[in-house]
């Protein structure tokens, strides 16, 4: 169901393993595969390039940690950098905002963002920056409510007193379905200025090929929560289909989207996303080879990953494991994997939920040991600083 824009206009008026060969010994329109345009700022989980062609990475990279930025933190889900300085780390059992100056790791709580209810893999998730946010200053985020899922927008007043700086939430979109698991949850605007939000089918497997359903598909929308222009299927939000639970949304320098999809029992997956493409949930999981289903790039056990967020750096996806434990690099050509996926920090820190560019080669990475499966460390969990390469 879509809820138009309401309140905030008058606010904003005034204001095999992996691969074939394996994997490492460590453990106008829409964008598509194809489709190139002048971005019209940087993406959500893409490092700032001036390329005009693919870089081609190397096969073997490496992940060093330099720091860690913040710890402390509880059910860490979304991070969102700010223009200017400081990171938004959302809490998905807390419901909260939290600011950290990622130079002194000082965190200030911005406040609770009303109407969450979080139970399982359900609570505050992704969050995201409006691509007008130097004007409007709104903060996006998907959560669970006590009826489904949805993405609303927030007023973030940095001037407030601490704990009461965000504004009431307006919702843009809800309908999406809940469930105890398979939330999905990771929202991020596109080099077009649209929304995109990965969806799961919320345990219920019939939901991710039936397009009528918003469960198991990745979304397509204005800031105002509409179907967007251009939309592989006229007045839908449906941009792909065929997913059990998208957790990781990043695009490349050519403006191409990429998705990780949590598998059941057998393959997880990495996915060069096609609009309007079936990615064969529940019929397929991993490579299939079947006709009108689209094949993952690259595949992993789900021992080796379950992965959440991705962030695309110079050529290469990185990818955050949770099961797995492990930072994963995927080298590209193009749309496909250019060498066999390599793995990082296996077990160091745990479950691995969020990675995001930082710049100069850099990433945000965020650890996820209290959300109810992984074992709590010194600290709890924490934003580490990685340089890759």
């Amino acid at each position: 169901m879509i809820v138009r824009h309401r309140a905030v206009s008058a606010v904003l008026a005034a204001a095999a393993l992996l691969l074939s060969a394996g994997c490492s010994s460590d453990g106008g329109g829409p964008p598509d595969a194809g489709w190139t345009a002048a971005p019209r700022g940087t993406a959500s989980g893409a490092a700032p390039s001036g390329r005009a062609t693919d870089p081609t990475p190397a096969a073997k990279g490496s992940a060093r940690v330099l720091r860690t930025v913040a710890d402390g933190l509880k059910s860490p889900w979304g991070l969102a950098p700010l223009p200017g300085g400081g990171l938004l780390v959302s809490s998905r059992d807390d419901g909260t905002i939290t600011r950290i100056d990622e130079k002194t790791g000082r965190k200030t709580e911005l406040g609770t963002v009303s109407g969450v209810s979080p139970a399982g893999e359900g609570g505050l998730l992704g969050i995201a920056l409006s691509p007008d946010y130097a004007s409007d200053h709104m903060v996006y985020a998907y959560f669970t409510s006590a009826s489904d899922n949805r993405v609303v927008r927030m007023i973030y007043d940095a001037h407030r007193p601490a704990g009461e700086q965000l504004g009431a939430p307006d919702t843009v979109f809800k309908g999406i379905p809940k469930g105890f698991v398979h939330n999905g949850g990771r929202i991020a605007f596109g080099p077009d200025g649209m929304l995109y939000a990965g969806t799961g089918e919320s345990g219920r497997k019939g939901l991710a090929p039936d397009r009528k359903s918003l469960g198991g598909k990745i979304l397509r929308l204005t800031p105002e929560g509409e179907p967007a222009p251009g939309n592989p299927f006229p007045g839908s939000p449906v941009y792909s289909y065929g997913h059990r639970n998208v957790q990781g949304l990043a695009w490349d320098d050519r403006q191409r989207l990429f998705a990780s999809e949590f598998g059941q029992d057998t393959w997880d997956e990495l996915n060069a996303i096609k609009p309007g493409g079936d990615y064969g949930w529940p019929a397929a999981e991993g490579r299939s080879g079947k006709a009108g289903y689209q094949d993952p790039i690259a595949q992993w056990h789900t021992d080796d990953a379950s992965p959440s967020g991705i962030a695309y750096v110079d050529g290469v996806i990185w990818m955050a494991a949770l099961k797995g434990q492990r930072l994963w690099r995927v080298p590209l050509d193009g749309t496909k994997a250019s060498a066999a996926p390599q793995s990082f920090l296996t077990g160091t820190y745990g479950r691995l939920r969020t990675v995001v560019p930082a710049g100069d080669g850099r990433v945000w990475l965020v650890t996820s040991n209290t959300d109810g499966r992984g074992a709590p460390r010194k600290g709890d969990d924490r934003v580490l600083e990685v340089q890759v390469k």
